[in-house]
C-alpha cells in the first residue's frame, strides 16, 4: 500500500514539481539556441535519442536479460535528460546554456520517442507471459504531457509573466526538487529494501556499463567533432545522466510493473556515483574552455 502511494501518486507529483521548477528556468530562446551551438546540439540530441537506446538494446541482448529487465533497461534508455544533468553540468563548469537547450528539446521530443522505443522493445523482448502484451501508447503520451510538458509550459509561463519571482525561486526550486526526489526515492528503497539488493544483483553490471558507455560516447564524439572542453563536458553529462524519475514513473505507473524499475534503480545509483566523480574532477578545474 505504501509503495503504491509512493510510486503512483507521490513520485509522479514530484516529477511534475521538478519539471515545473525547470520550466521556470527556461525561456523561448532556450529552444532556438540550437542555432548558436548547431554542431554540439546535434551531437547531444543524436546521442540521447538515437545512440543511447541502441546501446541499451545491445547490452540487453549481450547480457541475455529476461523480458522484464530488458524492457526496464529500455524504459531508462528512452528517458534521457532531466534537470539533474543541468545541475551536474553547472558544477562541472560545462556549457550550462547548451545543457538547458538539450534538456528542453529532448524533454519535448520524448512525447514521440518514448512510445516508439518502448513499442519496439516490448515487441522484441515481450515474449514472456509475465510481461505486458500491449503497450498503452496513449497513456504514455498523456503521462508525458501531464508530468513533463504541461508543468514545463506552466513554469515557462510563470517565468515570462513573473520574471523576478521565477529568478528568485530558481535556486529554492532546484533544491526542493532534489530533496523531494531523494526523499521519495529513499522511501521506495526503504519500503522495498530487498529491491535494492535485487537490483544490483540482477543488473548492477549491465547498468554500470550502460552508464560508462554513454558517458564515454558523449565525451569521445564531442572531441571527435572538435568541440571545446566546456561543450564536451556538457555532452558527456547529458549522454550519461538519464531522467530516472520519469523512467520509474513509466515503469510503475503507466506499465504498472515494479520489477521493471529494477534496472532504473540500479542505474540511478551508478549515475550519481559517476556524476559525483565528474563534478569532483571537472569542478575543480580553473579553466574548462579548451
Amino acid at each position: 500500500m505504501i509503495v503504491t502511494i509512493l510510486t503512483k501518486v507521490l513520485l509522479p507529483l514530484s516529477l511534475a514539481i521538478i519539471m515545473f521548477g525547470m520550466g521556470m528556468t527556461l525561456v523561448p530562446k532556450d529552444f532556438t539556441r540550437i542555432t548558436k551551438y548547431p554542431k554540439a546540439a546535434f551531437i547531444g540530441i543524436i546521442n540521447q535519442l538515437v545512440l543511447l537506446p541502441i546501446i541499451g538494446f545491445s547490452l540487453a541482448i549481450v547480457f541475455e536479460l529476461n523480458a522484464t529487465m530488458a524492457i526496464g533497461l529500455m524504459i531508462l534508455a528512452a528517458a534521457p535528460g532531466g534537470p539533474t544533468s543541468n545541475l551536474i553540468t553547472q558544477i562541472c563548469r560545462g556549457n550550462i546554456a547548451l545543457s538547458v537547450t538539450l534538456t528542453a528539446i529532448v524533454s519535448f521530443a520524448t512525447i514521440l520517442t518514448i512510445p516508439l522505443i518502448l513499442t519496439y522493445a516490448l515487441d522484441y523482448f515481450g515474449g514472456d507471459s509475465s510481461v505486458i502484451k500491449e503497450l498503452p501508447v496513449l497513456d504514455i503520451i498523456l503521462q508525458v504531457l501531464v508530468i513533463i510538458v504541461i508543468p514545463i509550459s506552466i513554469g515557462m509561463f510563470v517565468r515570462r509573466s513573473k520574471p523576478e519571482f521565477a529568478t528568485r525561486m530558481e535556486s529554492p526550486m532546484r533544491k526542493a526538487s532534489t530533496v523531494i526526489f531523494v526523499l521519495i526515492f529513499a522511501a521506495i528503497v526503504i519500503a522495498k529494501w530487498e529491491f535494492l539488493g535485487n537490483a544490483m544483483k540482477q543488473v548492477g553490471l549491465v547498468t554500470l556499463l550502460l552508464n560508462i558507455a554513454t558517458m564515454a560516447l558523449g565525451y569521445f564524439t564531442a572531441r571527435l567533432f572538435k568541440l571545446n572542453l566546456k561543450d564536451s563536458i556538457t555532452i558527456t553529462v547529458e549522454s550519461g545522466i538519464q531522467n530516472g524519475t520519469l523512467a520509474i514513473v513509466i515503469a510503475t505507473t503507466v506499465l504498472d510493473n515494479l520489477d521493471m524499475a529494477i534496472p532504473i534503480v540500479a542505474y540511478s545509483i551508478w549515475m550519481f556515483v559517476t556524476g559525483s566523480i565528474l563534478m569532483w574532477y571537472f569542478g575543480g578545474r580553473r579553466n574548462a574552455s579548451n
